[in-house]
């Protein structure tokens, strides 16, 4: 996002031009996909009706910026006559967190627990995981395996949009952003290579710390410096230094601060081809032509629970990027509702 103007979008990969067959999946009905796909089969469902509940949830904050974007939307296209939008915040403590436990059994089975407890609590049409580190993990995760309610992540958009761009360019490369979890699961990198992209063409870098920085200040020099670090790092392992790059925001929360992003490949002299960040292409499955204007308004209503404290520093950082897309989200966010035990956690680790 422009720094002057936060409105402004920088260079997304458009999504005109990934598999036509997406939107149009959703003018009928269909099986639910399997656990952890972005297929918009699973949303299908929610437009024989007038009035949706669907949850957005996050390791973090990230997800805040793709509910505002669907309440943005989903308003617009007037599909429903009302739209209950719940952000629920998996992060079990600001302590700690999923990136920073010892196992992977130890992520799936805290995730899980927050899923159901989700699901008891919100009732949702639609669970969207908006979360790269939370959606690798999904496969293996028994609620998203068996609920009767859709539960989608984010993975195979991004991978998709990757994969489009770099069979676009033949001579870029693909700069793979993420958590520490979402880059040691290799789930993109792994998808990519399923699809035909060359494995020396795709750099991994992950980029822990920074989605703290970034949540406290999406603009700040300490979010810049490690951003220009991380770009530092993988710039020498680029395969050719001169060579375009398609950088893949393949965490939630990245896309808050894009244009930190833009400015550390510049200052590195590197060609930035494009930022890929899947969070609007996911919005597109919320939204299709073909079910736009079935109402004459559609009235939006917007929450955010979250078992931890979230800072009034972070709400009035994030606030202000979510306001151009979303007073319903923004309000929802400095007025969220505080739910210590929301779910159980700490008998869940068992790792030493």
């Amino acid at each position: 996002m422009n720094e002057k103007k936060r409105g402004a979008r920088p260079r997304w990969i458009s999504a005109a031009v990934l598999i036509p067959s997406f939107l149009g999946a959703l003018a009928c009905s269909g099986p639910p996909p399997p656990a952890g796909s972005s297929h918009p089969a699973g949303a299908a469902a929610l437009f024989s009706r007038e009035r949706v509940t669907i949850a957005v949830t996050d390791s973090g904050l990230g997800g805040l910026s793709i509910m505002a974007e669907a309440a943005s939307r989903m308003k617009a296209a007037r599909a429903f006559r009302g739209v209950d939008l719940v952000f629920w915040n998996a992060l079990f403590s600001n302590d700690s967190g999923y990136n920073s436990l010892p196992s992977r059994e130890d992520k799936v089975r805290i995730f899980d627990a927050s899923l159901r407890s989700l699901a008891a609590e919100v009732k949702p049409d639609l669970i969207l995981v908006g979360c790269n580190t939370l959606s690798v993990l999904l496969g293996d995760v028994p609620f998203a395996r068996t609920a009767d309610v859709p539960v989608l992540g984010i993975v195979d958009t991004g991978v998709e949009m990757m994969a489009e761009a770099l069979s676009r360019n033949p001579r870029a490369a693909g700069l793979l952003l993420g958590t520490a979890t979402t880059i040691a699961e290799g789930e993109h990198r792994r998808k990519l290579l399923a699809a035909g992209i060359e494995e020396e063409r795709l750099v991994s870098q992950p980029c822990p710390d920074l989605v703290g920085l970034i949540e406290s200040d999406w603009r700040g020099e300490e979010a810049a410096r490690l951003i220009e670090t991380y770009i530092g790092e993988a710039a020498d392992r680029l395969p050719d230094a001169g060579a375009p790059v398609y950088a893949g925001l393949f965490c939630t929360h990245f896309g808050y601060a894009s244009a930190l992003w833009e400015r550390a490949f510049a200052r590195r002299g590197l060609t930035l081809a494009g930022l890929v960040n899947p969070n609007s292409r996911w919005v597109d499955a919320l939204d299709p032509p073909a079910r736009r204007n079935r109402f004459p308004e559609t009235e939006v209503r917007a929450r955010v629970i979250s078992m931890v404290e979230i800072p009034a520093a972070v709400r009035d950082a994030l606030g202000e990027w979510l306001r151009p897309l979303s007073s319903e989200t923004e309000d929802a966010l400095k007025n969220y509702d505080l739910r210590p035990g929301l779910f159980e956690w700490k008998s869940l680790l068992k790792s030493d």
